[in-house]
Order: C-alpha cells, then sequence, then structure tokens
C-alpha cells in the first residue's frame, strides 16, 4: 500500500544555465514511467500533480522543487535520488546541525509542529536517518503509515508511543524500537515534554 499523494507544489520555470540538468531529470521521469507502463495521467492520479506540471517537468521545460520531485519518487516508487544518479559530485559525509535538510512537506510524517531533519547527506544511499522533533499532543494515528522496509527509532530525550498495528509501544530516553515497515504505524506524544528521537529508514522512505 502506498503513502498518500503529498501537497502539489507547482514547478517554476528554470534559469538557463539549469537546463541540462532539468532536461536529464525529465528523461529519467519519462523513461521510469514508460517502463512501468504508466501514463501521464497514471502518474497525476498517484502524485496527485497535474499532468500539464508532469509534461513540463519530462520536457525539461520546469524547475520543479524537492518537495515535486518527492511527490514524483513516491509515484514511482523509487529513492528521490534515482533522479539525480551520476550528476552529484563528492559529497561530504559529514552533515553539520546548520546544513540538516528539513522534511517540511516532502514526508507524510511531518505534519503539524514536528520537526523531521535529513541526518544523511545524499539521497543515493540505502538508509535514510531522521532527527525528529515532535511536541506534547502531537497524534498521527488518523493516518496510519504502511510502506515497504524497516524502521528504527532511538529515543534521545523525553517520551513517545509507537503504535505497531495497534498495539502500543512507550518509549522513554535511552529506549529503542525496530519494526518492519510493513506494518501499519502511528505515533503519538500523550506527554508534557517534546520528544527528540533519531529515526532510520531502510531504504529510503520517499
Amino acid at each position: 500500500m502506498k503513502d498518500q499523494p503529498m501537497t502539489t507544489e507547482n514547478a517554476i520555470q528554470a534559469p538557463a544555465d539549469t537546463g541540462a540538468l532539468l532536461a536529464t531529470v525529465g528523461n529519467k521521469v519519462r523513461a521510469m514511467r514508460k517502463e512501468k507502463g504508466m501514463t501521464l495521467a497514471d502518474l497525476s492520479d498517484i502524485t496527485g500533480l497535474s499532468q500539464a506540471i508532469v509534461s513540463q517537468i519530462e520536457r525539461g521545460l520546469a524547475n520543479p522543487s524537492f518537495t515535486t520531485l518527492a511527490q514524483l519518487a513516491h509515484g514511482l516508487d523509487i529513492p528521490v535520488g534515482k533522479f539525480f544518479i551520476g550528476q552529484e559530485g563528492a559529497k561530504s559525509p559529514v552533515v553539520r546541525r546548520s546544513e540538516r535538510r528539513n522534511l517540511k512537506g516532502v514526508t507524510r510524517e511531518s505534519v503539524g509542529a514536528a520537526v523531521h531533519e535529513l541526518l544523511t547527506p545524499g539521497l543515493n544511499g540505502a538508509i535514510e536517518a531522521q532527527w525528529i522533533l515532535t511536541p506534547p499532543g502531537h497524534d498521527t494515528s488518523a493516518t496510519p503509515f504502511r510502506h515497504s522496509g524497516e524502521e528504527f527509532c532511538f529515543i534521545v530525550s523525553g517520551r513517545k508511543d509507537v503504535y505497531l498495528d495497534g498495539v502500543c509501544h512507550s518509549l522513554e530516553e535511552g529506549d529503542s524500537i525496530t519494526y518492519s515497515s510493513e506494518i501499519p504505524h502511528w505515533y503519538k506524544n500523550s506527554y508534557e515534554e517534546p520528544c527528540v528521537a533519531i529515526w532510520v529508514n531502510v531504504p529510503h522512505a520517499w
């Protein structure tokens, strides 16, 4: 069962000096779509993006936001970094605190006042690690998550309840949990203090 489409973000016109990169990304989107036997309408329905935007991206005529690329990756069931294989130069293995990528609007889990930041440096690796802060009252039980892969969570501070197929696992500072992402799961902070956690997904969840 696939994650639900995320909020649509319109692509914007691209500067001339990015044309070659956008053409490469567009060609990859088109090739992967056709490889999966999908029409533009199919990909539009799955991602929530308009057919016009998808068509412009495939033709290299628009500069999609990272959120839009993440939506396309979800629709094609691939890691978003696959669009850029062969395009990225050498990356530092270090992610400085000030350089973390905010995943607001990119992952379904990043809702409300929760803060999700990417701890891994690139998008082509096998794992995805996030630094997650959830405020008191944070609750995702209305939209349980279920997707391929496996997850690991370590509670840095505070407390959090992780529900696996309806079974509550209450975690405190220093506790950890590992589970299959194919099990319906959701999270709740029913406590008075914020919770900070390190979350690892294998493979990429977006």
